[in-house]
Parts: structure tokens; sequence; C-alpha cells
């Protein structure tokens, strides 16, 4: 495995990877996306080439080339009677039949000769002298003969060897994560190993002395709260194929902190800390990002969200997202889930929404682009949560997507449309 260090491992990224163009003070969503996409690059390296069997979830270092064309040769679409078009026209048409058939794995060994035919089954090579099948449905036979009725289109129920895919073509792109769909691809056209990097090291890390770090071990005072973002957070790590790297709790402790940072530094790809974004006496993460000289603070016009604190901590990239579980959900994945896939040497994943009538409403001031929690209802209307309160988190359970509301203002009345994202548009 490609280890840091190692000649095949990627260059670090630039100290000022996250800086904003000057000015810039409230960053619209699309320009903090669009900044995240032109200055990230994948800081993983290169595994050695894996066994395609063993590769799901794994992204391509290196273009698949096919080593053979899928189908390999001309064959058969249907169970049917093949013959040379030539030989056929329109109206009632009777073919005399070869002895044998053709199957697959079982070619015909022969010719068929013009005038005649051979009974084909689902996947047989064509027999030279066969160039199109009738449907057996659409024939009858007395045994030596077939009988049916013309005319049949030329090449009809074949399939052309390099139809899907030809030799030497490129299966599959650099950066592309293998589904199983995938790997049957890759199967089908001869590639047996591929080369993949290296998965990326998720470090997640919570912050703050108000936070008790596992649930349920005791009850705590009403002045402290579970803690419910690394949890989550790690859980998205595993749903989007990187390893999760639990990194703990540390509290309101600027000593500590560095400690743990210098150590996750060497443990992680890449970390993420919820709490000590914003600018505030005990919001450690900011201020120590900004003393390592690495650290941009992203006032982001999103709605929950806003602060988001980006840097590096020894060369390793750090997204400091805000501590509010509802916020924090919705940052990782608007901001988290693309800017991981490059970070992990894959495409930059935009989620797919769809048009639906909203079934709720709202008016929404200018500004900001809001996500709101939703779900769709049994006639395929969004219904939001019944609070958009950024502390109940029970809505992120409730929901099975967002509504997107663009930045500018906007009434909403049931049945306008809306854009609804699924959490599997997300990879959730």
């Amino acid at each position: 495995m490609t280890e840091k260090g190692h000649p095949l491992a990627p260059p670090r990224l630039k100290n000022d990877c996250f800086a904003l163009p000057p000015g810039v003070d409230w960053t619209p969503v699309d320009t903090a996306l669009g900044r995240l996409r032109a200055n990230l690059s994948p800081v993983v390296g290169i595994d050695e080439e894996m066994a395609v069997v063993d590769a799901l979830g794994r992204i391509l270092a290196r273009e698949a080339v096919a080593r053979r064309s899928n189908p390999p040769a001309p064959n058969s679409a249907v169970d049917g009677y093949g013959f040379a078009h030539a030989a056929t026209g329109e109206g009632p048409q009777t073919l005399p039949l070869v002895e044998g058939r053709a199957a697959a794995g079982a070619p015909f060994p022969g010719c068929v000769p013009e005038g005649r035919a051979i009974r084909i089954l689902t996947g047989a090579i064509l027999p030279e002298g066969v160039d199109t099948i009738v449907l057996e449905e659409d024939t009858a036979s007395d045994g030596p003969h077939i009988a049916f009725q013309g005319p049949i289109k030329p090449r009809s129920n074949t399939r052309m060897a390099g139809e899907d895919v030809a030799a030497g073509d490129v299966a599959l792109p650099a950066g592309h994560r293998l589904r199983p769909a995938d790997l049957a691809l890759l199967s089908a056209v001869g590639v047996g190993r591929v080369s993949v990097f290296r998965p990326l090291r998720m470090g997640v890390l919570s912050t703050g002395d108000e936070i008790a770090p596992d649930a349920g071990e005791t009850m705590l005072e009403t002045d402290r709260i579970y803690d419910a973002n690394r949890p989550m957070l790690l859980a998205m790590a595993r749903r989007w194929n990187h390893v999760p790297v639990d990194l703990g709790h540390v509290g309101d402790d600027r000593a500590a902190l560095v400690a743990r940072l210098d150590r996750s530094a060497a443990e992680a790809d890449v970390i993420f800390i919820s709490g000590g974004a914003s600018a505030g006496d005990e919001d450690h993460v900011s201020a120590l990002l900004r003393e390592a000289g690495t650290m941009q603070n992203w006032r982001i016009a999103v709605k929950p969200g806003r602060p988001l604190a980006l840097g590096l901590w020894q060369g390793v990239p750090v997204f400091g997202l805000p501590g509010n579980p509802v916020a924090a959900f919705v940052c990782a994945l608007i901001f988290g889930r693309p800017a991981l896939s490059v970070l992990a040497g894959g495409v930059w994943e935009e989620p797919a929404g769809f048009t639906v009538p909203a079934a709720f409403e709202k008016n929404k001031r200018a500004g900001r682009r809001e996500y709101l929690r939703a779900r769709l209802t049994r006639e395929g209307h969004a219904e939001v949560f019944r609070s958009e309160g950024s502390g109940r988190i029970s809505g992120l359970s409730w929901a099975t997507g967002l509504v997107e509301i663009e930045d500018g203002a906007r009434r909403i009345v049931p049945g306008d449309p809306v854009r609804f994202l699924p959490y599997g548009s997300f990879g959730l």
C-alpha cells in the first residue's frame, strides 16, 4: 500500500487552497462549492493493483481498458432460427433446416448454406452464413422445415461483436468509484485487476467542554449534552466508502487540542472537527488554524450552517463544522461529501434532485440558501419538518431528504414547485 512519503504519494495541498478572493465576506453556496472544486486534489496514494472481485467501493486510479470486446463475437439475442437475410423476402417464407443447432458455449461447427436455416439459442455465436434470426414464436415447424411471414429486417435479433464495448475502449475512467454493476462490466471485458487509490482515512473529532463523548454511560447534568456529531459523521464516512477514524473528544483545552491534532494528522488524511469553527472565546479550532497560518473562516450564506472553518494542520486538510448537529449534517452533505470524493481521488459529486409540488407554506428572505428537512407524501409532494430549529435533531431522522430553496426571496404555497434532494442522492 502506498504510504505518505512514498514516491507515488500525491503532493500536499497548498497552504492557500482554501483562500477566498479579496473582499469576499458572505460566501454564496455556489461560490464556496466552486472554490472547493477548483482547489482540491487527491491526498491519497495509489495501491498496488487489486482483483476486480475485491474492488467494490474503491476508486480507479487509472482508466480501465477493455481487454476483449463485449460481446466478443456476433451472437443471438433470442431463441429462434438463423439464416442469411438475402435468401428471404416478403410474404410467407419456408426454409429447410440443417442438422444440428447453435447454443451458447456450443457453437455450430459448419456453415449454413444460403436458403437454409438453423436452430439457434440465446447467446449462441452466429454460424457462418447466418446474419438474421426470426423469433421461435413467430415460426411454425414440421420438423425438417420452418415457415414464417416475411419480410424480416436484416440482422434482426442479433448482437454485433463489440456493440456494447470494443476491445481497447475505455470501459471506466479514472476517478470512478466501483459499484456492483461496474464489476460486472469489467469482468465481461476481461479486466481482472484494476489500479485503485488507497481508501481515504476520514478522521472525526468532537470538541467542547459541554460534550460527553459517549452516550448512555451515565446520566448527564443538564449543562452537558451527549455527542451526536461524532457517530453521525463516522457513519457518513462508512457510507461514502471512506475509512472512518474515530479521533475522540477534546474539551476546551488549547494544549490538549494541539496534541490531538498532531496525532490526528498522522492517523487521518482529512480531519472533520465539529464545534469550535466560529470566532468565540472557546472556538479553539479556528484560533489554532489561524495561528498555523492556514485558516480560512468561510461565512457561507446557508441555513442551517454558516460558519465553516477550513485549513491545513501539518499538511492535512481540516474541515471545522458547526457544532449544531443539524448544521453539521447539512454542511457535511453539501460541502463535505463532494470535497471528500475529490480528496479520495474521485470525481466531484453533485446530488441529483428533482422537482415536486410543495406541501407547505413559507416566506423566505433573500440572502441565504436554505435546506429544509423534508420527505415525500404518498402523493409525491414535499412536506417539511414542523420546525426549522437547527437544534431539532429528530427532524433529520424524520426526513428522507432536503428541500433546497434558492438564494433569493421566495413565497412558497402548497402546489408550488420545489427541489427535493433525497438522502440517497448524497450516498446515504
